[in-house]
């Protein structure tokens, strides 16, 4: 859980050029808890799983809920692309955006109920004193400022409570708790590698939006729960006891996974982000094809899903009525 309730009104930040995405397959009442925050903008939910379920939405917000009769309408046979049964199904919301950023968090990621210095979350005391470069961990302020002159593609943010760790570290510890906040500030340099996730993330669409895809997760797929990662793997070199099940095939993978990235060279003809993630989804299908044949489906996935950003791009979508 990350952020902080406060007693004020905050101001909205980039009313008009955000969209909060929501992958779920729950009722949303954590959203109450949100409610002085998110309900200036829009929100995109994306309904997992059966269709027929009656999602609801705490009164209050402005929304659309898209669920898979929906995203199948819409995407036609690219709806191939989209995660069933895993929260990587968000990647749909950020097709139909149409805003300049994206803010997207877990449908079980809850405000916290203590008072905190920051309007928005709970990172940076001071994120404007003097030397201070960029605020990580705040997903909407800092991410239209220029960091050194450049611009903000991906905001990481921050949370207390359950580490992110991966199935195994998880189960064993599983009562391990993370209950001190660090006043920190944090940037991922070029040619590194991080990992990324999903629960409280923002990032600049129209910048980076292409490689913000989570990959072929979930049902009917060998791997779950790596979409995040994966994406965030991309994104860097695009820019530059059920869990444990989900993730079996990642925890080996990932020690091929990560030297790909690593040594990955694009040529000098991928001068948009969309021609760097069609290079890349070429070199996944000529070096980890040879791993398991999910990678040669992953990366037909990964064209597809960029046609369809390019289709949809400029194009408005709203659910079946």
């Amino acid at each position: 859980m990350a952020g902080a309730l406060i007693d004020v009104n905050p101001t909205p930040i980039l009313k008009n050029e955000l969209d909060i995405v929501i992958p779920t397959i729950r009722n949303l009442d954590f959203l109450e808890m949100w409610k002085p925050y998110f309900e200036p903008y829009d929100l995109i939910i994306v309904q997992d799983g059966d269709p027929s379920r009656t999602i609801k939405v705490p009164d209050g917000f402005d929304c659309e809920l898209y669920n898979w009769n929906d995203i199948n309408c819409i995407l036609g046979p690219q709806a191939s692309c989209i995660s069933f049964k895993d929260s990587a199904c968000r990647c749909f919301g950020y097709l139909v955006s149409k805003k300049k950023y994206i803010f997207t968090i877990g449908d079980d990621c809850f405000n916290r109920l203590n008072l905190s210095t920051p309007l928005f979350f709970n990172t940076l005391y001071d994120p404007y004193r003097e030397g201070a470069d960029s605020v990580h961990g705040y997903p909407l302020r800092p991410i239209g400022f220029l960091r050194g002159g450049v611009p903000t593609a991906v905001s990481h943010g921050l949370w207390l409570n359950i580490p992110d760790y991966d199935a195994p570290t998880q189960l064993a510890n599983p009562l391990e708790r993370n209950t001190r906040f660090v006043d920190a500030v944090l940037t991922i340099p070029k040619g590194t590698l991080f990992p990324m996730c999903d629960m409280n993330l923002a990032f600049n669409r129209e910048l980076i939006g292409p490689p913000m895809y989570f990959g072929l997760m979930g049902d009917g797929q060998p791997i779950g729960r790596y979409g995040d990662m994966w994406a965030g793997w991309c994104m860097k070199q695009s820019q530059e006891s059920v869990n444990l099940k989900k993730e079996y095939y990642g925890i080996f993978w990932q020690e091929e996974l990560i030297p790909f990235f690593q040594f990955a060279v694009l040529t000098k003809e991928c001068t948009t982000v969309q021609k760097c993630y069609v290079e890349l989804s070429k070199q996944v299908k000529a070096k980890l094809g040879k791993i398991d044949p999910y990678f040669l489906k992953l990366a037909d996935a990964m064209v597809t899903w960029v046609e369809a950003w390019d289709e949809l791009n400029g194009k408005v979508y709203a659910p079946v009525k």
